[in-house]
This record gives structure tokens, C-alpha cells and sequence, in this order.
């Protein structure tokens, strides 16, 4: 197998099991209802905004493996569109998963010799980097998504945030 497949394989199992965390996000998020990715507790970002922003630079990285510019700023990176019911929460997780199996292909077809090439600029280093920058930033947000989670359903046991605190 090549290494490119490697690697795509690697982001799958992150997205669509069978990683060895035992922790991926279509699990993750399968039980997650509206009301539930986008209840704020505390000062944390809500499921849905964490959600976005992880396939916003899935969805950035995927159109440079595709020949075309970097187009995204960090400052964009959390701007969410209102997700006011079940069908808008629809369409951002199933946006994901698609983007998701895109950007798997994409990494799959990039030959290896790719990998060592600059991404986009010379600041943002080489392809691999940006692509294992993605696999890190969706793993470290998948834990946050994980644990808020557990608070909201401690919540909704407890009836009362502040007991949580």
C-alpha cells in the first residue's frame, strides 16, 4: 500500500471507525441532536461550531489537492451559519462526512513525491504537514467533542449546569 493510501486510511478511521482510539466522529456524533450541537455550556464552542470548524480546513486542504489556491483564513474558521433545526444539523454533519471521503480520495491519488512539496506557501510547509495538520486538529477537536458531550448529559441528568462546575 502506498504511503498516500496510508494516510488516507488513517483519516477515514478518524472520521469512520476502525482507528485504534476506538474513537471516531460519525460515532461521535450519531446520537447528537440539533438542540444538543448547539446548546453552549460554559465558555466552550458548541458541538456544531467544532464540527464546522474542523471540515472548514478539511474543506480548504481538499481544494489545494485539487489544484486550486489556499482560500481560508483562521478568523473565518468558526463562523458557523445558524443551524436553527434538525435539517440544517443534517446537512452540516452529512457536508462533513462527504468532505470527508473527498478529502480521503484526494490524499489517496496525491502521488508520494507530493508529500515533500510546499502547500500553497513556504509558510505553511509541505503537503504532508498540512495534511497531518488536519488529522491532528480533527483528533484534538473530536476529544473536545467527546467531553461535551458527556457535560451535556450530565447536565440533562443533573437538571443544572452549576452543579457541574
Amino acid at each position: 500500500m502506498k504511503f498516500t493510501q496510508q494516510i488516507a486510511k488513517h483519516f477515514r478511521e478518524l472520521y469512520f471507525g476502525g482507528n485504534w482510539t476506538s474513537v471516531n466522529l460519525k460515532e461521535s456524533l450519531a446520537d447528537v441532536k440539533w438542540m444538543e450541537a448547539t446548546r453552549k455550556v460554559y465558555s466552550f464552542n458548541t458541538i456544531a461550531i467544532l464540527v464546522y470548524h474542523t471540515n472548514y480546513y478539511v474543506s480548504a486542504v481538499s481544494k489545494v489537492l485539487q489544484g486550486e489556491r489556499l482560500d481560508a483564513s483562521d478568523k473565518y474558521s468558526f463562523d458557523l451559519p445558524p443551524i436553527q433545526s434538525q435539517e440544517d444539523w443534517d446537512k452540516l454533519v452529512n457536508k462533513t462526512w462527504d468532505d470527508a471521503e473527498n478529502f480521503a480520495a484526494l490524499v489517496e491519488q496525491l502521488p508520494q513525491n507530493k508529500l515533500g512539496e510546499t502547500f500553497a506557501d513556504e509558510k505553511y510547509g509541505n503537503y504532508y504537514r498540512n495534511i497531518h495538520g488536519v488529522i491532528e486538529h480533527t483528533h484534538y477537536h473530536l476529544g473536545q467533542i467527546v467531553l461535551i458531550k458527556k457535560l451535556l448529559a450530565q447536565i440533562a441528568k443533573t437538571g443544572n449546569e452549576e452543579d457541574n462546575k
